[in-house]
């Protein structure tokens, strides 16, 4: 993560707080969709840091229905955000028609939250339509003063766009995370250090790369780790990686 300038750290240091105690009475009160609009509407402004009047906007048209706010800076979107009543439980058919919104306009990357839960999605144009979910906190646990957490609101943040905080923190997330891991640990380059390192504990051990596949898929990792479309598409980028490191290249005539 970008390091975090001091005018941010400043900045939530005094408004965190502020809007968790607005969160919690309007929680208690149950307020509905339209008050939770307003809320998020301060928060992005004073917290996140986007000018409420220019670079925030409601009822952003897109094919005849609404989204609920957009974020657009320098003519472009940045979010599309989908805001529900704060007593409202995220369902995944919410996160479908954020997902809808931004797929038809165009927009990468969206938002879904009722206030107090915050996830972030960035979505794949791809067939059949895709996403990635990048981030997601909880507004009421957050303690302005921890490193993490301000990570975690300033990937939000105005300041964050000019850093492109976002993309590195989403390459960061796709790189590093269960699924990379099981398929690097499955990779021929792996297999083929196992299989060498064995061979020094008894002098003559004859042992095979399927069998020490085997025993990874089977003993040492978990399943879910390996199988499943997360898995099979780090499995592809590994091996897309393995293949254009190994390429030898070509010599001139």
């Amino acid at each position: 993560m970008a390091n975090i300038p001091k005018k941010v750290v400043e900045r939530l240091s005094k408004t965190v707080s502020k809007f968790q105690r607005v969160l919690k009475i309007a929680k208690d009160r149950d307020v509905n969709e339209a008050d939770t609009v307003s809320i998020v509407v301060d928060i992005l402004s004073e917290v996140f840091g986007f000018d409420k009047y220019i670079e925030i906007t409601s009822e952003y048209a897109i094919r005849s229905t609404y989204c609920d706010l957009a974020i657009k800076t320098n003519g472009k979107i940045q979010y599309l955000l989908e805001v529900k009543a704060i007593g409202l439980e995220l369902k995944e058919h919410h996160l479908r028609q954020v997902v809808n919104y931004g797929a038809n306009q165009g927009v990468q990357w969206v938002i879904l939250t009722n206030g107090i839960l915050w996830e972030i999605y960035r979505i794949r144009f791809e067939k059949p339509l895709n996403y990635d979910p990048v981030s997601s906190f909880n507004f009421l646990e957050l303690n302005s003063k921890k490193t993490e957490d301000q990570e975690k609101v300033f990937l939000l943040c105005k300041e964050g766009l000019s850093k492109a905080v976002r993309e590195n923190f989403y390459e960061h997330v796709q790189s590093i995370n269960r699924f990379m891991i099981g398929a690097i640990i499955l990779s021929d380059e792996v297999v083929n250090v196992v299989r060498r390192e064995l061979r020094k504990l008894s002098s003559g051990l004859k042992v095979e790369n399927s069998e020490i596949e085997k025993i990874l898929q089977n003993e040492v990792l978990k399943r879910d780790v390996i199988e499943g479309e997360d898995a099979a598409k780090a499995k592809s980028r590994v091996k897309k990686i393995s293949g254009k490191s190994t390429k030898k290249p070509k010599v001139a005539k």
